[in-house]
């Protein structure tokens, strides 16, 4: 807490945003499928963020054009005063409480999230 020149009682907070797993979810556009309808928005203090985006490549790795598919941007995030390298073990019950949700999507669904532990 700090008075600003104007006397004004302010509060700092040490909380910063650390991401916690970044990737895509994706389907084949003719299937209707609302990823934020079946993926919470919040797992405990986790924030889960599922943006509508453009395929970031042309191909998959077995060279079917992505243009087919509709894709998402997934970023998991917290707040928090910890450092990234403090979160491991959030980031494992994360994980696991991720997991049923993503396994439950048609099998149509693909997704890749990887760990990215840093501020955002």
């Amino acid at each position: 807490m700090f008075f600003d020149l104007a006397g004004t009682i302010r509060f700092v907070s040490k909380l910063k945003a650390i991401k916690l797993f970044q990737g895509y979810l994706w389907h084949p556009k003719e299937i209707s499928f609302d990823p934020s309808a079946v993926i919470p928005r919040q797992l405990g203090e986790v924030h889960v963020l599922i943006d509508k985006v453009r395929a970031p490549m042309a191909f998959f790795e077995d060279g079917t054009p992505t243009e087919t598919q509709q894709f998402y941007q997934v970023t998991l995030l917290v707040r928090t005063e910890k450092e990234p390298g403090e979160l491991g073990a959030l980031v494992r019950w994360v994980s696991e409480q991720l997991n049923p949700y993503l396994q439950a999507t048609p099998q149509e669904v693909g997704w890749q999230l990887l760990e990215d532990l840093r501020p955002v």
